[in-house]
């Protein structure tokens, strides 16, 4: 789960920050410092789903404004896929919309 939850963070991160003809955004980026792996790890430790959504959501905000927001078909979108994903309320049902998160964010890459 850490992982898809970094990839997450990750993809998200390289839609708000990244333009054509710049370095790409690495893992390891100052940028991603409290979005990496092991960040994740220590929330999942300790069963903190509202943090780990917290976090999550500060992403996905700014992937959001990168795409034009809600009144853009891309937005709308994602804005509905992180809504499933806050409304979860125990570790064992992130899998799913994390997932679907994780899949969508690459594919608008």
């Amino acid at each position: 789960m850490e992982l898809h939850l970094e990839t997450v963070a990750l993809f998200s991160l390289k839609l708000a920050y990244e333009s054509d003809g710049s370095s790409p955004i690495l893992r390891d980026d100052l940028v991603m410092g409290g979005y990496q792996r092991d960040v994740f790890e220590l929330l999942v430790r300790r069963g903190d789903v509202e943090a780990i959504q917290v976090k999550v959501d500060e992403c996905v905000g700014l992937a959001l404004e990168a795409i034009g927001g809600v009144d853009k078909p891309l937005g709308r979108e994602l804005r509905r896929l992180a809504g499933e994903f806050s409304g979860i309320q125990t570790l064992a049902q992130l899998d799913a919309p994390l997932i679907a998160l994780k899949s969508y964010l690459k594919d608008i890459q």
